[in-house]
C-alpha cells in the first residue's frame, strides 16, 4: 500500500512504515495537482501537516483512498466528519508536539518581558553607537516566577504549556468548558513527581486574574479574544498565540498594544497565514514566529512514529 506524506514525515516515521511494508512517498504535490497525483498512483494514504487542505471535493474525487492523517493536532485542513462518513479512518497526533509547543510559549513569554523581540531587531542597528541608550531602553524587564498564567483551553498543550510554568516558579489558572477539573503531573530527571490539582474559571475570571495569557483552543468561528476580551485583562498583561490563527481579533490586539494596555504579544500563527498583515509583522511590539509550534527535531519523530503505528494498526488488520 503506498502512503503520500505530503507536507513531510521523518525519517522515524519513514522508517517505520517501510518495516511495516508499506511504500512512502514524500514527494510535494502542489493542492491543485494533488487529486490527479492520488489518482494516477492509487494512493491508500494521504499524511498532511497544516499546508495540504482535505476538503469534500478531494474525497470524493479519490477513491482509492482509505487513511487520512494529520501530523499535528488540529484539523481545521480537513474534513473530518465527512471523511469518516465516507468510511475513511481519520488520524492526528495529539500527543507528539505538546512539549515543543509548550516551550515556544516559553520563548516568546521569555523574549517578551526581557524585550529580546525588540533588541535583537536594534541591537545590530545601534548597539556599537548607542549601547548605553539602548540598556537604559530595555531597563524595565519583569520575571515570570511568582506571576500568574492564565491557560485558555487546557488539553494537553495547555497542560504542558502549565508544566513549564510550575518549573517556573509561576501560579498557574484555566478556564476550559469541558474539563471542569484537572491534574498536572511534574516529571523530573531524577525520578520526582509533582501533582498540581486545578479547577477551571470562567474565561472572564482568567482575563482579569492572570499576568500573562496564552491560548490553547481549536480554530473557531469567532475571536476567543476580541476588544471586550482585551479590555478585561491587567493593564499591561501579555498574550501569546501559539494555538490558531483567527482566535484573536488582530485589529483590536494592534489598538490594545498602541495604546499600552498590553506590554507585549508573542504570536505563532496569524489571522491570515500564511500572508500575516504588515502591521503585525512590523508592530514594534510583536514578538514573531513562523507557526513553528512543533517543529522541533523530537516532535517530528515523535509524530512519524505515532502516525506509522496508527498506520499500521488500521490499513495492517
Amino acid at each position: 500500500m503506498k502512503v503520500l506524506a505530503n507536507d513531510g514525515i521523518s525519517q522515524s516515521g519513514v522508517d517505520a512504515l517501510k518495516a511495516a511494508g508499506f511504500e512512502i512517498i514524500t514527494t510535494k504535490v502542489a493542492q491543485e495537482q494533488l487529486e490527479n497525483y492520488i489518482n494516477e498512483n492509487q494512493i491508500d494514504a494521504l499524511l498532511v501537516r497544516s499546508a495540504t487542505k482535505v476538503r469534500k471535493e478531494l474525497i470524493d474525487a479519490c477513491p482509492s483512498l482509505k487513511l487520512i492523517g494529520r501530523g499535528g493536532v488540529g484539523m481545521d485542513n480537513i474534513d473530518v466528519q465527512y471523511a469518516k462518513d465516507k468510511g475513511l479512518s481519520v488520524i492526528n497526533t495529539p500527543a507528539s508536539s505538546s512539549a515543543s509547543v509548550a516551550e515556544l510559549v516559553f520563548a516568546h513569554l521569555y523574549g517578551g518581558v526581557r524585550f529580546l523581540y525588540d533588541a535583537n531587531r536594534n541591537m545590530p542597528l545601534e548597539g556599537e553607537s548607542k549601547f548605553g541608550d539602548l540598556k537604559k531602553a530595555y531597563a524595565k524587564g519583569v520575571e515570570l516566577r511568582g506571576k500568574t498564567l492564565g491557560v485558555i483551553g487546557f488539553g494537553r498543550i495547555g497542560q504542558a504549556t502549565a508544566k513549564v510554568a510550575l518549573g517556573a516558579g509561576m501560579k498557574v489558572i484555566y478556564s476550559d468548558p469541558y474539563m471542569e477539573k484537572a491534574e498536572v503531573k511534574l516529571d523530573f530527571f531524577d525520578g520526582q513527581e509533582v501533582t498540581f490539582k486545578f479547577e477551571s474559571k470562567s474565561k472572564e475570571d482568567v482575563l482579569k486574574e492572570a499576568d500573562f495569557i496564552t491560548l490553547h483552543v481549536p480554530a473557531q468561528k469567532e475571536y476567543v479574544i476580541g476588544k471586550a476580551e482585551l479590555e478585561m485583562m491587567k493593564d499591561g498583561a501579555a498574550l501569546i498565540n501559539a494555538a490558531r490563527g483567527g482566535v484573536i481579533d488582530e485589529i483590536a490586539l494592534i489598538d490594545a498594544l498602541d495604546s499600552g494596555k498590553l506590554a507585549f504579544a508573542g504570536l505563532d500563527v496569524f489571522e491570515s497565514e500564511p500572508k500575516p498583515e504588515i502591521r503585525i509583522l512590523m508592530h514594534p511590539k510583536i514578538t514573531l514566529s513562523p507557526h513553528i509550534g512543533a517543529a522541533t527535531n523530537e516532535a517530528q519523530d515523535r509524530i512519524g512514529t505515532e502516525l506509522a503505528e496508527q498506520i499500521d494498526s488500521i490499513l495492517n488488520k
